[in-house]
């Protein structure tokens, strides 16, 4: 599967250390103005070498557009793209030609394919990524037209979490560090962890909260087409993704449902009421459901939780096995990140715009 979504449709092409990377999107609506400074602009948060706290790989990662344009504007034709790759070094992974990389995708690809890149991993690297977010900054171009807009944050990295909410802070503070944390002081805290870490040549996870404003009631279906279902298979195709919840998640087991339960109110202007886009004055007190109820959108902010691993590359000596099993030792080389949430957050903002674009226009098919 290297395509993803249904009317608004992105597949995805190349590998690490190919060519290029890039992509086709279908069903972008006609009509959406086109921002290049925007779509280059997602993806120099995404690119390499952007900070000292991420690998020190240089590309420019530069987009170039190939169709479904004219004159500025889409024409609902299929989007085709490419971003070349202009630095790779392939011989820093000469090493693991003949090895399994300790939790890399090198055993399992092998095992289901016969063959693998061995130089960054291939088709697993997570610079597959750049398609997404070329994808997801045209769908915010599209949502931007709706009035709905995704923005996620840093909200952890290994012991250091950041306190409150997301209605706590100013979501545009995360450009202005590294980190991408809206809290100078937590980030410059998160920051000298990372950079710790990676001076011992170890890596370190952490967690990427997402919010999606101004989103429309009824996105989403009963049974198996549920918003929340979409989003976390979204989150979960991420690299080094292992963990998504939303609204309360797994923060509310420990209540009970009094405690739990979104109280339906009239829609008045009270702080006490949480601004919807409700249908017939109706509003909830609460959101603990994280603006999704049976598994369609409810009007409130939708807000989701994301659990990023540690990566797997470490530079640092590792047990591993041979391709035929003999016991050896794998020292990595090259260029790595030792902490992925800061180039993963606008991978996690990405995903987001193109599974809410998409059941927006799934949705417009719905009534007559």
């Amino acid at each position: 599967m290297n395509s993803t979504g249904n009317i608004f449709r992105l597949t995805t092409y190349g590998e690490s250390h190919g060519a290029a990377v890039g992509g086709v999107i279908d069903g972008m609506p006609a009509g959406i103005e086109v921002d290049m400074d925007f779509i280059q602009a997602e993806l120099n948060r995404r690119r390499p070498g952007q900070s000292r706290l991420v690998t020190a790989r240089k590309e420019a990662d530069e987009v170039e557009l190939l169709s479904g344009l004219f004159e500025g504007r889409t024409t609902g034709c299929p989007i085709g793209f490419i971003v070349r790759n202009t630095n790779q070094h392939s011989n820093d992974y000469d090493n693991m030609r003949q090895l399994y990389r300790p939790s890399h995708a090198d055993y399992t690809y092998t095992q289901k394919y016969g063959i693998r890149d061995h130089r960054g991993g291939g088709r697993s690297s997570a610079r597959e990524t750049i398609s997404r977010c070329v994808g997801g900054a045209l769908a915010k171009l599209a949502l931007r037209q709706l009035g709905i807009t995704v923005e996620a944050y840093t909200q952890q990295v290994g012991h250091i979490m950041l306190p409150g909410t997301y209605q706590d802070y100013d979501l545009e503070e995360r450009e202005r560090n590294a980190v991408r944390c809206p809290d100078p002081a937590t980030a410059d805290t998160m920051a000298q962890l990372i950079t710790q870490v990676k001076g011992e040549g170890d890596t370190i996870g952490g967690v990427i909260a997402c919010v999606i404003k101004g989103c429309p009631v009824g996105l989403g279906s009963p049974a198996f087409g549920k918003l929340h279902a979409a989003l976390g298979a979204a989150m979960l195709s991420i690299n080094a993704v292992k963990g998504f919840e939303y609204g309360q998640g797994f923060a509310g087991v420990t209540q009970r449902g009094s405690e739990q339960n979104d109280i339906f109110v009239p829609e008045t202007s009270s702080e006490d009421t949480i601004c919807s886009h409700s249908r017939k004055g109706i509003t909830t007190q609460t959101n603990r459901s994280g603006g999704i109820q049976g598994g369609i959108s409810n009007g409130q902010d939708i807000y989701f939780r994301v659990a990023f691993k540690p990566v797997a590359t470490l530079l640092m000596e590792q047990p591993t096995v041979t391709l035929d099993g003999q016991p050896t030792t794998l020292t990595a080389r090259g260029r790595h990140d030792a902490c992925v949430l800061p180039r993963a957050v606008p991978v996690v903002e990405a995903m987001a715009a193109m599974v809410i674009l998409d059941h927006y226009l799934m949705n417009k098919t719905v009534h007559l």
